[in-house]
């Protein structure tokens, strides 16, 4: 139960929050910071080196969006009107409003809905394939990763026998439609239609 003196936050504010630990990540949930579990090292590795990789095709390929991991993504107000964010693993920014934050001096998030935004799955496979692929859909995100090195996703998600599966959901009149790609398939990417990386290359970030 919330108590009458429970304190909910805007984005703005959740984002200036300090919690006083720094080791501690949060997401906003309806008004409410909320701990998120912190990954594995193999987690960790697949997101630093699959954004790095992202960095630089895009600088080599003078592209305008800027790949950052670890941002918050401003979701859709709730029926309360409270607000909620999900902390992306790699979130890709327009270049533009990659600019527009840097000029205001303003925190490093997705105010809007980016481009791209990549989740690396973990033991809570569930969010990823199903809440997640809600709330991006409807936020309209229009193109969303869900990388899944060590195939844990249910197999209504990746199929049986259960493999490393990298999905690929593009939004098409608002509605989420997907590819899988398994590994020496060439990921097929909306928005980087020149990108020549298979899903194996991907996976084997984590090794």
């Amino acid at each position: 139960m919330l108590s009458a003196e429970t304190k909910f936050f805007s984005f703005e504010e959740f984002l200036a929050w300090n919690d006083g630990r720094s080791d501690t990540k949060f997401e906003l949930r309806q008004g409410i910071p909320m701990p998120v579990v912190e990954p594995n090292a193999n987690h960790e590795d697949v997101i630093a080196m699959l954004c790095m990789y992202l960095i630089n095709f895009c600088q080599a390929s003078d592209l305008p969006y800027v790949p950052r991991q670890n941002k918050q993504i401003r979701l859709k107000l709730d029926a309360n009107q409270r607000e909620s964010s999900r902390y992306g693993d790699i979130v890709v920014f327009a270049q533009d409003e990659w600019q527009r934050m840097k000029q205001l001096g303003i925190s490093a998030a997705a105010y809007i809905p980016p481009p791209l935004v990549i989740e690396v799955v973990s033991t809570n496979w569930r969010d990823d394939y199903r809440t997640k692929v809600d709330e991006y859909e409807a936020l309209g995100v229009a193109e969303y990763w869900i990388v899944d090195y060590a195939g844990l996703g249910g197999m209504q998600y990746i199929g049986m026998p259960k493999q490393p599966t990298l999905t690929v959901l593009e939004s098409i009149d608002g509605e989420y439609r997907q590819q899988l790609f398994r590994g020496s398939d060439r990921i097929i990417s909306p928005t980087f239609p020149t990108l020549a990386l298979t899903a194996a290359e991907v996976f084997a970030f984590g090794g």
